[in-house]
């Protein structure tokens, strides 16, 4: 790549950055720990990479729609930084403000926003518009994800949020204490052990 073209692809690196670091913000902590899963939810270490090379292939996408069509490529340009705007939104809500149904309501319209944006760059790049077909299905099975989440945990994640209350999911950083020994035992520690008194009788097979 030129320096010249690096250049330019830089401003579209970083707006998908931008939109990236709302997911840095907003993990997934231990109210997530709490909810009930539903089936096929991939572990926690899967979504950072593929995330990582989503923003990078989005990047890509809006800089080779640049290179292509320039300032008349512009209104496609512009529902690709607005579809950034609802990619960002959905970490607020769902880890931030930890609402699934709104997070789902969200996801359909980031969704077609996603959909609109392969569409307007079609005409311009139809290679960009098949660097978003990942990015599509990815978020696909997103909304399928979030739609189990809200199905098995109510619209706020409720039986989650008691759990962390409670303390069942520590915060971050910190260890769960330890469970308190049942009254039974604490009593068999606490009681003295019999001393053997003056003037008793020896046991002769005992030291």
């Amino acid at each position: 790549m030129a320096l010249a073209d690096l250049l330019s692809f830089l401003p579209f690196l970083a707006l998908a950055l931008a939109a990236a670091s709302t997911g840095a913000r907003y993990k997934p902590g231990p109210w997530y720990a709490a909810l009930a899963k539903p089936p096929l939810t991939p572990p926690n270490w899967v979504f950072p990479l593929v995330w990582s090379a989503l923003y990078l292939l989005i990047a890509a996408a809006g800089f080779k729609v640049w290179r292509a069509g320039g300032w008349a490529a512009w209104p496609a340009l512009a529902v690709w930084a607005g579809h950034l705007l609802l990619n960002a939104a959905w970490s607020w809500l769902f880890f931030g403000r930890r609402r699934l149904d709104l997070a789902m309501a969200e996801l359909v319209v980031f969704w077609l926003s996603i959909l609109a944006t392969i569409l307007a760059f079609a005409p311009h790049s139809a290679t960009a518009a098949w660097l978003l077909v990942p990015y599509i299905a990815w978020v696909t099975a997103a909304g399928a994800l979030n739609w189990g989440f809200l199905k098995l945990n109510g619209p706020r994640g409720e039986l989650a949020a008691e759990a962390v209350s409670a303390g069942a999911y520590p915060a971050p950083g910190t260890k769960a204490l330890p469970p308190s020994p049942p009254p039974a035992a604490r009593a068999s520690r606490a009681a003295p052990r019999p001393s053997r008194l003056a003037g008793s009788p020896r046991d002769p097979f005992r030291p």
